[in-house]
């Protein structure tokens, strides 16, 4: 089976010929750790990859970036500014209003002091101008040439879909968009719906010329005890949104949508199904111990799932990672489930042990006898 046709089988619970070997990359500093152990196919530490002997192609090639494609961020006018630096951290305004404070001893969550996008109808007015999907400046260079050659490349080729929820988090922050679920819902309705037909207008040239594999919608909208939101307001604002996005994909020809939300997931699960996720992701296990197992028993085979796998196994030696592997077997073999580590893999990992994972991987999953 080519690379395409054996991710878009197992997800459709059709027979494959092996178990395809992903993962959802490294730190940076499991890169520069990995490439003083032996690994010499690192192109830079901010790719996702990168790419390990022994594995498929890199789901994530390109997804980032629209696969050099297009610019879908918000393309701010304001001029940015160093308001502070030391040998530490650095404290920025962005162009599109943000004060930052970024860490410079090693990868942490930026801080935010302020957030570009407050949570006010005269802050929305200025901030969607830079959401303008009609921007000339958004589609690259010869990009329909670059478009008709990915055609041809027999990997996974992965859409990122956008978001209706993390990147609103990422505009104003998580305390401000909660608030402005009850302080103005509204406003909160309005640019939920300027998100779903932003995305739409900005990426129908695209769909239109490349067969995708899979859209990628990005949302981290849970935590470890749950969502950041209510239900309620997934059932009220969220769901027409999302069927008139997802909607809009499937029409395309695009067979599968994928949700990416860490952290406990359980509550949104039937409420995704019914706007029309077909995949959820990555599946953290957690300190909830999230089973692959225990969650198709629940939901049922509907449920398919890209991830699953306790990434803190894998430093834990051979025999750990293979129970744990071993565990996940039963839904494997029911279909709809590619096991992956559940989220980017931490530099407490050296390069051989993710090498005894990959090599472990394929004896529970793929040895025939």
């Amino acid at each position: 089976m080519t690379h395409k046709e054996r991710f878009r089988a197992a997800f459709s619970g059709e027979p494959v010929d092996r178990v395809p070997v992903y993962f959802f990359g490294t730190w940076p500093e499991t890169k520069v750790r990995w490439k003083k152990e032996g690994l010499d196919t690192i192109r830079g530490y901010n790719d996702p990859g990168p790419q390990v002997p022994g594995m498929d192609p890199d789901w994530e090639e390109g997804l980032w970036d629209y696969h050099g494609l297009l610019t879908a961020n918000a393309l701010g006018n304001i001029q940015p500014e160093i308001i502070e630096e030391t040998g530490d951290y650095l404290i920025h305004r962005t162009s599109e209003g943000d004060i930052r404070k970024d860490s410079k001893l090693g990868s942490s969550i930026p801080q935010f002091i302020k957030h570009g996008l407050e949570p006010t109808r005269e802050s929305w007015n200025t901030y969607k101008a830079f959401l303008n999907p009609k921007d000339p400046r958004r589609y690259k260079d010869n990009w329909e040439q670059k478009a008709q050659k990915l055609n041809s490349e027999d990997r996974v080729v992965a859409l990122m879909g956008g978001s209706l929820y993390g990147w609103l988090r990422g505009f104003m922050g998580i305390e401000n968009l909660s608030y402005l679920m009850y302080d103005d819902s509204g406003l909160f309705e309005e640019i939920i719906g300027y998100m779903a037909d932003y995305f739409i207008t900005l990426l129908e040239p695209v769909v239109k010329r490349v067969q995708f594999d899979l859209v990628y919608i990005f949302e981290d909208c849970c935590g470890s005890n749950g969502p950041l939101f209510s239900p309620k307001v997934y059932k009220t604002v969220f769901d027409k949104y999302y069927k008139k996005l997802i909607g809009f994909y499937k029409g395309c020809g695009i067979p599968f949508i994928m949700v990416d939300s860490d952290g406990k997931v359980d509550q949104l699960i039937p409420l995704w199904f019914g706007s029309g996720f077909d995949i959820i992701f990555p599946l953290e296990v957690g300190k909830w111990n999230a089973n692959p197992a225990e969650m198709r028993n629940r939901f049922g085979n509907r449920l398919k799932i890209f991830g699953g796998v306790n990434k803190h196994v894998i430093t834990q030696g051979e025999n750990a990672i293979r129970q744990h592997l071993e565990q996940l077997k039963p839904a494997v073999r029911q279909g709809g489930y590619i096991p992956i580590p559940d989220h980017r893999i931490p530099p407490d990992c050296s390069y051989s042990q993710f090498l005894t994972y990959i090599r472990v991987f394929n004896e529970v999953f793929n040895n025939n006898n």
